[in-house]
């Protein structure tokens, strides 16, 4: 067993890249629990093809979705995965059934972007994972023979109306045309999707975990960077570097490293300016490991000491998330909203009760934004926020306040998960929260 396990993963290794990837039972389990979803209806999915070397300004990067049912990295792929369905009225009984499509070999673009899979290799199922591997230019001929013993089965993808634009509205093009299948039901797969992925698996856990450890690392080597005169692309540059150099194979999102007036704007991105004395810096950046994004956002004083007002607003934003964490209760907290469950209120009154502006006013409207999001493949991980949070959930807490008058953004931002136990655990709970734990990472 271990002989085949060491020979597999040398076979795999030419075309899966550095990332790390799942088993494959967790892979064809979501398939499995998708299909199960889909009414008797078929999905077909399409993954994006690679773009050409003169207008690939980045690696190409597999569709969220797509990877998540297969795992499979590589460009120009498909799937049909068809929900088991039994005999009942006009609808005849089939099997379940899923088929990973790998496009035909293109030796010529293969010297430029490294040898690809095919479905000839014949391993191909055992390092995929699927009950069947074809080439992509069989797929038709299965969709046309499925639809021909049941026309009236729906077909699931990403495209839900004719005008959006994805791999997947090209490649069922013809099946639109087709005069022979003029009853062809589709719909969104999207939705349900969605709502799976909102709770992670053991392995997605660990992944999440392992990005947001080579970002902490990022952010302890910028602390100790900082420091009047230094740019804000230099600190976002060292971030990347080291989260880089532990796995992570892009940032999860535009880095944004905004100090003094910068720091209050919100998607900042130019990273452009120089840090100075006495102000503040705000710190969002964070890597993605193996396709899955960390996020995070530290808040430090350029010269390495608070003044009296900035530790004022800091002391009430870390307030803030502390209240919000007290708050947690596993399966009636929600993360959004103004009800009574939720996080982002609690997280709110408690802004708004302590502190003013400069004219005397509350702080509640200078936090602009929600308390957080799901984070997964996405850095915004998609699902509902009207679901109460329960274990295997994956997000973030970051209260701010962004005062533009006074120059002065402060941004808290971890991200947590709920155990099995209903517990809530923090990932980033090796970086410093407090104003002296800041203060002290900061000292050369």
């Amino acid at each position: 067993m271990i002989r085949k396990l060491l020979v597999l993963a040398l076979l795999l290794a030419p075309f899966s890249g550095a990332m790390e990837r799942q088993n494959n039972a967790d892979y064809r389990a979501r398939r499995q629990k998708l299909a199960a979803e889909l009414k008797g209806g078929v999905l077909v999915l399409f993954a994006p093809t690679e773009p050409s070397a003169g207008n690939a300004t980045s690696g190409f990067r597999q569709d969220d979705n797509f990877y998540y049912l297969t795992g499979w990295s590589e460009p120009g792929a498909a799937i049909m995965i068809a929900a088991e369905v039994v005999a009942k009225d006009e609808h005849p009984a089939r099997a379940y059934t899923e088929v990973l499509y790998l496009p035909a070999h293109n030796t010529v673009q293969e010297k430029w972007t490294g040898p690809k899979l095919g479905p000839e290799n014949p391993q191909a199922r055992d390092l995929t994972g699927f009950d069947r591997v074809e080439l992509l230019d069989k797929m038709r001929d299965d969709i046309a023979d499925l639809l021909q013993k049941d026309p009236r089965a729906p077909i699931y993808s990403d495209i839900s109306t004719g005008d959006e634009v994805s791999p997947s509205a090209d490649g069922l093009a013809w099946l639109k045309r087709a005069n022979a299948f003029p009853v062809v039901r589709f719909a969104d797969f999207k939705p349900i999707v969605s709502d799976q992925r909102r709770v992670k698996d053991a392995g997605e856990i660990e992944l999440i975990r392992k990005g947001t450890n080579a970002s902490i690392a990022g952010h302890l080597a910028a602390f100790k960077a900082i420091h009047p005169g230094v740019t804000e692309r230099e600190i976002a540059a060292l971030q990347m570097y080291e989260f880089g150099k532990r796995g992570c194979e892009r940032p999860a999102y535009a880095p944004i490293v905004g100090s003094g007036y910068n720091g209050t704007v919100l998607h900042y991105s130019e990273d452009s300016g120089t840090l100075k004395d006495g102000d503040l810096v705000v710190m969002d950046v964070a890597g993605e490991y193996s396709m899955y994004a960390s996020d995070i956002t530290r808040t430090a004083p350029v010269n390495g000491h608070f003044t009296a007002r900035q530790r004022e607003i800091y002391e009430i934003v870390l307030g803030a998330q502390r209240a919000a964490i007290e708050a947690f209760v596993s399966g009636k907290s929600v993360l959004l909203g103004k009800t009574d469950d939720s996080l982002y209120k609690v997280a709110y009154d408690y802004i708004n009760t302590h502190g003013k502006d400069l004219h005397g006013e509350p702080l509640g409207k200078y936090f602009i934004h929600g308390l957080g999001h799901y984070v997964g493949l996405e850095v915004h991980d998609p699902g509902s926020y009207a679901t109460p949070l329960q274990p295997g959930m994956v997000f973030t807490i970051e209260p701010g306040v962004y005062i533009p008058e006074e120059k002065l953004g402060v941004r808290i931002e971890d991200i947590v998960y709920v155990d099995a136990n209903g517990k809530l655990v923090d990932y980033t709970a090796a970086l410093p929260h407090t104003v002296e734990e800041v203060e002290k990472a900061m000292k050369k």
